[in-house]
């Protein structure tokens, strides 16, 4: 089983919320809080700003603390449910909701015109698979999405913090891979590449220490196998950059 999490964010949880428990012991022991992620600003085309408008209140989530994750008002039914970290303009979530209308797809981002052009395009393409969320991906993990209710979550290249003193920043790391894990189902699934062989070789060694997780393959995953290839890979492999995938599956509890 998944090992009890530290609340990565616990300065902001609200003063009248109980202390969430496993087997007695809380669950939020203050850390420090670390954003995994660079502020990001951008100009929006005037056909994502008008999806943006028209469709975020009822295809959109504002991560808050609190927050209320309603399902039903984002996909309309019950179905198993992937959540993209990082989605960027959308590519990758498009895709991989194309071709599986069977789950829902959830892109979180704090690239509010990468979110507008998400909506647009999959209104476009009909899809009623895909919706959005602004914000924070480790606190939608942490105060919006509960136990077990993940079939996959996707951390496709994100921001590889080059710098040393920056490393702490990764999204993948022991404390933020134990709440991705206990997020996932049993049999669930978690998928990250890089373009980065140092966060590579991050990736793998602590996603294979987390005991909550066993490696479907012998080291890094043939890729990119089922991961849509997206103009910012392909940017990469045109430079030369090796690609590493990661690919692991939560263990029955």
């Amino acid at each position: 089983m998944c090992p009890r999490l530290p609340t990565l964010y616990a300065r902001n949880r609200p003063p009248d919320r109980p202390p969430a428990t496993v087997d007695g012991v809380s669950l939020h022991t203050p850390v420090p809080a670390i954003r995994t992620f660079h502020p990001r600003r951008g100009r929006m085309s005037p056909t994502a700003a008008d999806a943006l408008a028209r469709l975020w209140p009822s295809r959109g989530l504002d991560v808050t603390v609190p927050m209320a994750f309603d399902r039903e008002k984002l996909f309309g039914r019950p179905a198993p449910l992937v959540l993209e970290i990082g989605s960027g303009m959308g590519e990758a979530t498009i895709a991989m909701a194309a071709a599986d209308p069977a789950r829902d797809y959830l892109a979180v981002d704090v690239h509010t015109p990468g979110l507008g052009a998400l909506l647009a395009r999959a209104e476009s393409l009909g899809l009623g698979n895909v919706a959005a969320a602004r914000g924070d991906a480790v606190e939608l993990l942490e105060h919006g999405l509960a136990p077990g209710s993940l079939d996959e979550i996707c951390a496709f290249f994100p921001d590889p913090w080059p710098k040393a003193r920056h490393h702490k920043r990764r999204i993948i790391r022991p404390a933020i891979v134990a709440l991705m894990c206990d997020r996932l189902r049993p049999g669930g699934v978690l998928r990250t590449a890089t373009d980065w062989p140092h966060y590579a070789e991050q990736m793998l060694e602590v996603l294979a220490a987390d005991p909550g997780l066993r490696n479907t393959f012998d080291g890094y995953a043939p890729g990119p196998g089922p991961r849509p290839q997206t103009r910012f890979e392909q940017r990469g492999r045109s430079a030369g950059r090796p690609i590493h995938d990661c690919v692991f599956s939560r263990v029955p509890v």
